[in-house]
């Protein structure tokens, strides 16, 4: 029951209409490290993977993920995944039509174009403006702006230091 409740008033976190820079879909994606392992560009059957180490930086318009470590899947159509591994992994983009970003940071980010989705594992926070929610695993839509927080007691990892989920939702101007 409580895990619903924290659904719902994460769903009341980000209920405002604006969702992630819809141009950012149609951009493209760009690659900085230090070293890269590239598979053959010819495959027919398989996807394609490429590893990225030493200071990685993945963007994609106002998409940005900072990471240690970069592990990137393209299917035949051409959709992609990346697993981001570092101390902390940074995201960034921006909120469609305002001036505002969404941000966040955990040691394990999973990206899908295919989805629109990323998913943060491990000391996972996630702001945007000065509201923010803080457990051991978040799943965030970037369309819909949806998103699922879980504690590691739920997970089943009572180890992590994220046991409880946390959220902190500042008071809005009347005028806004």
């Amino acid at each position: 029951m409580k895990f619903i409740l924290v659904v719902c008033l994460c769903g009341f976190f980000f209920s405002q209409s604006a969702a992630a820079e819809r141009a950012d879909r149609k951009k493209p994606l760009h690659l900085e490290a230090d070293r890269a392992t590239v598979e053959d560009v010819n495959r027919k059957e398989a996807s394609r993977v490429s590893v990225f180490t030493g200071n990685v930086i993945l963007t994609q318009g106002t998409m940005r993920i900072n990471a240690d470590k970069v592990i990137m899947k393209e299917d035949l159509n051409g959709f992609k995944q990346a697993t981001a591994t570092g101390d902390l992994v940074s995201f960034r983009q921006k909120r469609d039509g305002l001036d505002e970003y969404v941000e966040g940071w955990s040691q394990r980010v999973e990206y899908d174009s295919k989805t629109d989705k990323i998913e943060l594992f491990r000391q996972a926070r996630l702001k945007r403006g000065s509201d923010e929610v803080q457990g051991d695993y978040i799943s965030y839509d970037m369309s819909s702006e949806f998103f699922k927080v879980i504690g590691s007691k739920e997970r089943g990892v009572e180890t992590g230091p994220d046991k409880r989920v946390r959220i902190t939702i500042q008071p809005k101007d009347k005028s806004e």
